[in-house]
């Protein structure tokens, strides 16, 4: 007996809003009278012109038959991943389909590997049609712009633009300004992208990730501002050029910084609201103002693929004086073939301990570890000096290959005197 189709509609609709494609979804029309309508009300659709191979002539075909004779009333999520079968004008009726649907989500992926032609939007996908859009997200698709035609997005308050080719740079202030509530965006920048200056002026961000990581962008007339003082979380990976943020981030509590250069960089201005930090730079210079403190820091992250990695660990732990966790993990290829640094030995003197190390660190971790110089003297200081030490974890570098010197590795690290007598020391 079918148990299945005696479930609710409310419960089935669920169940067929888990499978992969919309492809999959129709096919359960099949199954018996019970199921012949019920794909029609599924508010989760997804089109993927990869999937099982399809000729160009029954893809389009199959969307356009499926996605007309849909008839849920709110659709939530609606995604096209589209490789070289469609063509632009295809993908363009989808969109002016969709600006008359209630949509709540969507997401346009394009697969630039396959598909030889640019993908062109349609401008009304911008000029309110979708008013019910809580989430866009477009990837590696042509923008066009309208200069007689608002830009409406009402209730958006999630965007990602990832490798998009835009009018110009006038067009991105027209649209981030029209995103009244718009609280986490996302931006990829390409090659190709026509902004050299991309400016990000939005009240109501709260989450912000730049990515600009193709050297061939490198370029000190091309960069980010940014005037959002309500950010509450902002990742930078960043590769060239410059950045400004316009005001102080006073309300931040989550930052990673992943640069190659500060030298084009506007201090970040107020930190005392950081409490996860994660940074990846060349130096620990102007990195943020002389005689900042993090008052509120009590995760921090440094990434020792730079030459100056110590430097700039021993500032923050310094101006850090409630940090409880740390972690040191080599998350890139070393940048500089330049010697590594060595510990510096007057460090060492009870007056140079952060205070941290004093009365809150609780716990160390160390992702990669190598057992190269100034890697065992920063184990031994942390181990030493940290009074509060309730954990360490040691993750062993796999490219540590040979087996006397990884067991070389471990005696070191197990023979290291710690200060902390409640500290447990866990090797990986």
């Amino acid at each position: 007996m079918d148990r299945i189709s005696q479930l609710h509609d409310e419960l089935l609709l669920k169940i067929l809003a888990m499978l992969p494609t919309m492809k999959d979804i129709v096919d359960t029309m099949l199954l018996s009278k019970r199921w012949q309508f019920l794909w029609m009300m599924v508010p989760r659709l997804v089109y993927n012109d990869n999937y099982k191979n399809p000729k160009y002539g029954s893809f389009s075909l199959f969307v356009d038959r499926s996605f007309f004779k849909h008839d849920a009333p709110v659709i939530e999520a609606l995604r096209f991943k589209l490789g070289s079968i469609c063509g632009s004008e295809d993908i363009q009726a989808w969109m002016r389909s969709a600006d008359k649907r209630c949509v709540r989500e969507l997401i346009i992926q394009i697969d630039t590997f396959t598909y030889k032609h640019p993908v062109l939007l349609p401008w009304s996908l911008f000029s309110g049609g979708c008013r019910m859009l809580v989430t866009l997200n477009i990837s590696k698709a042509i923008l066009v712009d309208d200069l007689d035609s608002p830009i409406s997005f009402p209730s958006l308050k999630t965007l990602s633009l990832k490798s998009i080719k835009y009018p110009c740079g006038e067009f991105v202030k027209k649209l981030l300004s029209n995103c009244h509530v718009l609280e986490d965006l996302v931006v990829e920048q390409c090659q190709a992208d026509n902004v050299n200056i991309f400016t990000v002026i939005v009240p109501s961000l709260k989450s912000l990730v730049l990515k600009t990581l193709d050297e061939r962008l490198a370029n000190d007339t091309q960069g980010f501002v940014i005037d959002a003082p309500s950010l509450e979380k902002i990742d930078v990976f960043h590769s060239s050029g410059f950045c400004i943020f316009e005001n102080d981030m006073t309300k931040v509590v989550d930052a990673n910084l992943v640069v190659d250069s500060w030298k084009l960089w506007k201090k970040l201005g107020s930190i005392a609201s950081f409490k996860r930090l994660y940074l990846c730079l060349p130096s620990s210079k102007d990195v943020y103002p002389a005689g900042s403190v993090f008052t509120s820091l009590v995760y921090l992250k440094i990434c020792t693929c730079e030459t100056e990695w110590v430097n700039l660990l021993m500032r923050v732990l310094r101006d850090s004086p409630n940090l409880r966790a740390l972690r040191l993990q080599q998350c890139h290829i070393l940048r500089s073939k330049k010697p590594r640094p060595c510990w510096n030995p007057s460090w060492n003197e009870p007056s140079s301990v952060p205070e941290c190390f004093l009365s809150s660190l609780e716990t160390f971790e160390w992702v990669n570890y190598e057992g190269a110089e100034e890697e065992k003297e920063a184990v031994a200081f942390v181990f030493r000096s940290a009074k509060c030490l309730k954990k360490a974890t040691i993750n062993i570098c796999s490219k540590t290959s040979d087996f006397d010197k990884k067991l070389e590795v471990i005696k070191e690290l197990f023979s290291s005197t710690r200060r902390s007598p409640a500290c447990q020391l866990e090797l990986r």
